[in-house]
């Protein structure tokens, strides 16, 4: 197993510094450097008994001050507990599961969960309710998933998701992949992981050597904060696209975090300097315990405006809401079609400036 660095329930050093002249200093624990930020623990405390606290040492030290973007990802707050609005699990996901561990949604492709266990627990987790109360998936139940693959010509494309796929270890990865793999009609397989991200240092030479034997092998990656890209996760995603991985970027539109327009186009920016393609920005699914990041549908809009024409098209990904046990949909700002009828379409461009475009004479 690879070496972690994560940090849970303050039962983890943080910050061990040394020196030659100098006794090694005692190390900070997660609570102790919260508390110094200003942290109500008794909240922190409070919240956590209901949704698991963990956050990686790396995305703690990303965090400047107190509420600020990268704060409110990873911090428990008292806003978790009183959300009476939402429902456990919005994408009716249960109803989707075919075998444990393994939904079937939509016609040629499954999700196969293959690890309970993240980086870092995010707040916003559409998976609240379950990530972190198992110590981690069984090798058995995956095994149950991938038979059911074998059962099901139909499914040509397989996401590893969990939890994170990241967080097995590389045997683990390579006994799961190879056995997709040996699957005929499996032709495309992709992982979902937000390891470049909150814990770079998992990407090494070693587990790149074993992704790359099982092309085409896809990566869809979690960023949330232009602060999260720096010279760790650029290092991470620099092995990931070197060893002929592509990468897209699966962003959660969040309040106080990235709803403002010029935040998210630096980050779509960074992203894409660093080969990773953005892919989609979803609404906030209806989760029990994150209402408070919930945005409008109409800052989804303001942020594609934002984006449309003003940087290049590589930039602009889809609007997507999850629905509810429907799947997802891509939603376009109503701004570009102005009107249609049998003769043309009315539309404008990101200046607001208006077009015909006549319709073919049939």
């Amino acid at each position: 197993m690879f070496d972690s660095a994560s940090i849970s329930s303050g039962k983890t050093d943080f910050i061990a510094e040394s020196s030659d002249d100098k006794p090694p200093q005692r190390a900070e624990t997660v609570h102790e450097l919260l508390a110094r930020l200003g942290g109500d623990m008794e909240e922190i405390d409070r919240v956590k008994k209901v949704y698991p606290m963990k956050i990686s040492s790396h995305f703690l030290a990303l965090i400047q001050e107190k509420g600020d973007p990268i704060w409110k990802q990873a911090v428990p707050s008292a806003e978790e507990l009183s959300d009476f609005r939402n429902v456990a699990d919005p994408l009716s996901e249960g109803r989707d599961t075919k075998v444990p561990g393994l939904i079937h949604r939509y016609p040629d492709r499954v999700l196969l969960m293959v690890s309970s266990k993240c980086a870092m627990y995010c707040r916003f987790c559409t998976r609240k309710r379950s990530v972190g109360r198992v110590e981690q998936t069984p090798m058995q139940q995956i095994f149950q998933g991938i038979d059911y693959i074998r059962g099901h010509p139909e499914v040509r494309d397989v996401l590893l998701s969990g939890g994170d796929p990241l967080l097995r270890s590389n045997r683990e990865l390579d006994i799961i992949l190879r056995e997709l793999r040996s699957i005929p009609h499996v032709e495309i397989i992709r992982i979902g992981s937000r390891v470049p991200s909150v814990m770079p240092e998992r990407v090494t030479p070693r587990l790149v050597k074993v992704l790359k034997k099982y092309h085409p092998l896809y990566m869809n990656l979690h960023f949330e904060h232009p602060r999260e890209i720096n010279p760790d996760s650029e290092r991470a995603l620099k092995l990931l696209a070197d060893a002929g991985i592509p990468l897209g970027s699966q962003t959660v539109l969040l309040r106080g975090i990235n709803d403002d327009p010029e935040v998210m186009k630096e980050l779509m920016q960074k992203l894409v300097k660093n080969r990773v393609r953005p892919y989609y920005i979803y609404l906030c699914d209806l989760v029990k315990g994150v209402e408070h990041f919930r945005t409008t549908l109409q800052a989804g809009f303001d942020v594609i405006c934002h984006l449309q024409g003003h940087t290049s098209g590589l930039c602009v990904p889809h609007l997507i809401i999850d629905s509810p046990g429907g799947g997802k949909i891509p939603i376009l700002p109503p701004d570009y079609l102005l009107a249609t009828d049998e003769e043309k379409a009315v539309i404008s461009n990101y200046k607001g400036e208006v077009y015909e475009y006549p319709n073919p004479r049939i």
